[in-house]
């Protein structure tokens, strides 16, 4: 006759088994990017402050690149360092095609072959037709587009031969905003970027993808006055989930893609908007 309690007991250790599993693939998930090197571009304040926060949590080491801020940039890698993580500050406009070759080589020497590159640096104005100019397209053709190009371009001189992760960021707007048809025209091109690349770089093993966000409380949207406007309700109304979101709603997301455990994610243009559909 079957011993009940032994029956219990295997039960038992099959579940602490188990939990002991779950717990250790847990563990081990938080630092999923252990030994790779990350670089984030405009990563000083907003999304890629908060995406470079989560990539080092998570075990890389990572570059913040910045353009002004000097100040915030230094202060993030200080925050990162504290909490035990490996990152550097480096200074470049990358709407200066000069100054990215320089970058990319100072994270290369300093942290080793680059795995993880998120091209985050952008810049937006709204403008109707009537004002738009060349200096305006200019402005924003040249770090939202070329900038992401020619920072990807160099990148590859120097990834991870054994591949890695490419996460463009992108924006919802891609699909057409009024008063927005330069910056909405530079993140339909960051998306269409983003599937010729995955397709040109799959045979190396580096995947690529695009991060889509909808309207973000970040810093730049508070020094705009956002927040509390009409537009910024009009947002929330539109969202199924009922608010706006944060910075750490990208990040998430993007340390995702940045890790194995995307593997089999490429030439995806995932939004990341809490259902917001323009």
């Amino acid at each position: 006759m079957l011993n009940p309690f032994l029956l219990l007991g295997n039960q038992f250790d099959s579940y602490r088994n188990v939990e002991l599993m779950t717990f250790g693939r847990r563990e081990a998930g938080m630092k999923n990017l252990q030994g790779k090197v990350a670089l984030v571009t405009g990563a000083s304040k907003g999304i890629g402050a908060s995406i470079a926060r989560e990539l080092a949590a998570r075990g890389a080491a990572v570059a913040v690149n910045y353009s002004g801020s000097k100040a915030a940039a230094e202060k993030l890698v200080d925050e990162i360092k504290v909490a035990g993580g490996k990152a550097i500050a480096v200074q470049a406009n990358l709407a200066d095609s000069d100054s990215i070759g320089p970058l990319v080589r100072t994270v290369a020497g300093q942290l080793g072959p680059i795995s993880i590159l998120v091209n985050n640096a952008g810049v937006y104005e709204f403008s109707p037709i009537e004002a738009v100019t060349p200096a305006h397209y200019e402005k924003q053709f040249a770090l939202n587009v070329l900038g992401l190009l020619l920072t990807t371009q160099a990148a590859l001189e120097h990834f991870d031969a054994k591949g890695g992760s490419i996460i463009n960021i992108g924006s919802v707007a891609a699909a057409g905003v009024a008063a927005g048809s330069v910056y909405a025209g530079t993140k339909g091109a960051v998306n269409s970027i983003t599937v010729s690349l995955s397709k040109e770089l799959g045979a190396r093993q580096i995947r690529v993808n695009a991060l889509n966000p909808g309207l973000i409380e970040t810093e730049g949207v508070q020094a705009a006055g956002i927040l509390g406007s009409d537009l910024h309700k009009q947002a929330i109304a539109d969202t199924p989930l009922g608010r706006i979101g944060q910075p750490n709603d990208v990040a998430s997301i993007a340390a995702f893609l940045a890790s194995d455990d995307a593997a089999w994610v490429n030439g995806q243009l995932i939004s990341a908007s809490g259902g917001l559909r323009l």
